[in-house]
């Protein structure tokens, strides 16, 4: 029996998953991974470490990467909702600096996997949001990088009506913006041929 759709974005590599919920009168049961059939689809990766924060609406984390040792990663939202964005950073990349946006809430149950090579982050746009994620590769905060949320090129369109104040960290406020990244030498970043 299968137990998701797994549906691929219009970036390669990029799915957004359903489950299948299986409710009655005393709740719901759901898989939220399977290995084997995210294998099916070719998801075949291993996860190593698993995270959840906790946020105030109008809490903007991102858009991070790590240049050594990029993590896959598999996200969803437990409580309230949020706006989750990948852009592409891997460099000769049809899609390169393209991105792509979901809406997860604990209604929709929906999921995001963002592989390696990739920028995340998210805005909560709810009062209160409760975000899990499960990683493939360890944190190693020596590589850790960014890209401005409201870089121009990458034109994200966050949705920002009723949010007042975009709260940002110290730290995500000195990314740099997409043009002024240079990932070529970081093997998960550099993973296709330049076009001739």
């Amino acid at each position: 029996m299968v137990n998701f759709n797994l549906n691929k974005s219009k970036i390669d590599g990029i799915y957004i998953i359903e489950p299948k919920v299986f409710g009655d009168s005393r709740g719901y049961f759901m898989e939220t991974y399977n290995k084997e059939q995210f294998a099916e689809v070719g998801l075949n990766m291993t996860f190593v470490q698993d995270n959840e924060s906790k946020s105030s609406k109008g809490v903007l984390r991102g858009l991070h990467f790590q240049k050594k040792h990029s993590q896959g990663k598999l996200v969803r939202v437990t409580k309230g909702e949020v706006f989750d964005v990948a852009v592409d950073l891997r460099t000769g990349s049809k899609t390169y600096g393209q991105w792509e946006g979901v809406i997860l809430n604990k209604e929709n149950k929906k999921q995001f996997y963002i592989p390696k090579g990739f920028a995340h982050g998210f805005l909560v746009i709810s009062d209160e949001a409760v975000f899990n994620y499960k990683c493939t590769d360890f944190y190693a905060p020596e590589y850790d990088g960014g890209v401005m949320w409201n870089d121009p090129d990458i034109n994200i369109k966050w949705p920002l009506e009723g949010i007042e104040n975009i709260l940002l960290s110290e730290k995500d406020k000195k990314h740099l913006n997409l043009k002024e990244l240079d990932l070529s030498k970081y093997p998960d970043f550099n993973i296709y041929p330049k076009e001739v």
